[in-house]
């Protein structure tokens, strides 16, 4: 009979410590979910919309951790997300082809950190307009809109290649094309323009590539993260470049060169950058993240 008891009593204390350890483990569980940090899914670290994304937590005191990757990582995780109606927030831009394959919206940024509106500028090289005046009266010209660049950015996320869809582009808007190629020919030879990998550089880099060579230069399009491309037009290693994002995204870069570049101006108008998330996310400010990170995990 005292065996009996003595093996009750353990096999109580067994289940009893079970019982603990498990409830231990729950709850840690229980609170390392709630500890989790949300995620934003960003794109290359240096960026301009990354240091924006940075400070942004900071000065909304959100509990999220910020995701490096890379324009097209961010718009396939952007895809995934939606394919399973799960809720994303990625660093975002307007023009971008997103916005023509799904629906999507900003959120709503009270403090200001992402800016106002911005524009894409044309900045060459000082000498260039001595040098190669067509080039330069060329790239002077260079104007489009924000429909027009997501037009060709469908084609490409469609499958053409960036000069196919510029192609296309250019043959259905001639008269526009026309009207931005200076009348009196030049000295033809060979032009550089650098460009970083965003899907917008990618499509208006490659439409004046191909009108330039239409005219009979031969073009060198390359390809390079931000800060490059911005030292390069600085030190007058590219004649030219169109993907320059003012007055926020890329200030920091156009301080440091702003004294031996020349800035022609906006090539586009209308860009914005800022936090965008599916429409059906049913948050509409960045002030509203910390209510639902679990959502964003």
């Amino acid at each position: 009979m005292k065996k009996l008891v003595t093996t009750l009593t353990l096999l109580v204390v067994v289940a009893f410590l079970a019982a603990t350890v498990s409830g231990c483990n729950n709850e840690s569980g229980e609170q390392a979910a709630k500890g989790a940090k949300g995620k934003l899914i960003g794109i290359e670290p240096g960026a301009g919309i990354m240091k924006a994304t940075e400070k942004a937590i900071v000065d909304y005191n959100l509990d999220f951790e910020l995701q490096d990757s890379s324009s097209p990582a961010m718009a396939a995780a952007l895809k995934e997300a939606i394919d399973k109606n799960e809720w994303v927030a990625v660093t975002g831009w307007t023009p971008h082809w997103k916005f023509a394959a799904w629906e999507l919206k900003y959120l709503d940024d009270p403090k200001g950190i992402y800016g106002g509106e911005e524009h894409i500028a044309t900045i060459v090289r000082q000498g260039l307009k001595e040098e190669k005046p067509e080039v330069y009266a060329l790239l002077d010209n260079f104007y489009w809109k924000p429909a027009d660049m997501e037009a060709v950015m469908v084609d490409i996320e469609g499958g053409m290649s960036p000069d196919e869809a510029a192609r296309k582009w250019i043959e259905e808007n001639n008269d526009t094309v026309s009207g931005w190629i200076p009348a009196e020919a030049g000295e033809k030879g060979e032009t550089t323009l650098g460009y970083v990998e965003w899907d917008s550089e990618i499509a208006s880099t490659h439409v004046v590539k191909n009108i330039l060579e239409d005219m009979g230069y031969q073009v060198e399009a390359i390809a390079v993260d931000a800060g490059i491309m911005w030292t390069g037009i600085g030190q007058g290693e590219f004649d030219g470049i169109v993907s320059a994002w003012l007055p926020g995204t890329h200030a920091d870069y156009y301080a440091k060169v702003e004294d031996s570049v020349e800035n022609l101006g906006p090539n586009l108008e209308g860009a914005k950058i800022g936090l965008v998330v599916p429409a059906y996310v049913e948050i509409d400010s960045i002030e509203e993240l910390n209510d639902v990170k679990d959502k964003f995990q």
